[in-house]
């Protein structure tokens, strides 16, 4: 859920204005998606899955969210809050925008290494409302290696009880335990898989979880951060639940608020 660096964008953007259309079908994602820089995905690929959505921060600019329910997309995770003092500008709108497409929505937090999670926990209940239907919270944990002002890397088993912690609160909140987001890198350098009970939102852009994340369960898949969605403008991160339609009925009717 990084934002996407603008010299990225904009490479992506002059490839799209060359080509005249909107981006690349790419091999193995649904059809009605298109990809700036794609994957040549073979085998366990995205489009094998039946569920597909967003995630979204201020980077992706005004999102016409009725276009985007029309899509094909299912479901968009929306940034909130960033650590213990800054919110996202977009969140609001995008969050209410959403809800008036009749689109299933889902607040995330990013975390802040530098910052304890008690904090941060407090951070985003202040700013996220607790609505009735709305997707379970997100709790986004990476190594953020553009940061100015945090480069810690704490040991394991204290980030693990830090995650915990923020875990906790959210959950005794919201009445629903937030997803955890996480990277290959991250994920295998603090050891997450010994978190247990908790529920994973995997980032994997060149190959299937199954094969990057080997034996770890996973509700949420992000597969590019460079996809194309019609109602947004330029990049976007797409994302695959893990089942059927039916599942995901299911999940909904699990882990609503």
């Amino acid at each position: 859920m990084r934002a996407i660096r603008a010299g990225l964008i904009g490479m992506a953007l002059l490839a799209l204005a060359a080509c005249g259309g909107p981006g690349e079908r790419a091999r193995g994602i649904p059809d009605r998606f298109r990809d700036l820089d794609p994957y040549d995905w073979r085998g366990l690929t995205p489009a094998r899955h039946a569920v597909h959505g967003i995630d979204v921060s201020r980077y992706q600019g005004d999102i016409d969210w009725h276009r985007v329910a029309r899509s094909g997309v299912s479901f968009a995770f929306v940034k909130a809050t960033e650590g213990g003092d800054h919110t996202d500008p977009s969140f609001a709108a995008n969050w209410q925008g959403a809800a008036r497409a009749g689109l299933p929505r889902g607040a995330y937090h990013f975390f802040y290494l530098c910052r304890p999670a008690a904090e941060q926990a407090a951070w985003f209940l202040a700013h996220v409302p607790r609505e009735a239907g709305a997707l379970p919270p997100v709790l986004d944990i990476e190594w953020n290696h553009a940061s100015r002002t945090c480069r810690a890397r704490p040991d394991p088993a204290g980030l693990r009880a830090e995650i915990a912690t923020f875990q906790d609160i959210v959950a005794r909140h919201y009445g629903q335990r937030p997803v955890i987001y996480t990277t290959v890198d991250f994920f295998a350098d603090n050891d997450l898989g010994r978190l247990g009970r908790e529920e994973f939102w995997l980032r994997s852009v060149a190959g299937h979880p199954r094969k990057t994340f080997p034996g770890q369960d996973w509700s949420f898949w992000q597969y590019t951060g460079t996809g194309v969605v019609h109602g947004v403008s330029g990049a976007v991160d797409l994302n695959a639940f893990a089942g059927s339609e039916a599942d995901w009925a299911r999940w909904r009717a699990r882990r609503s608020l």
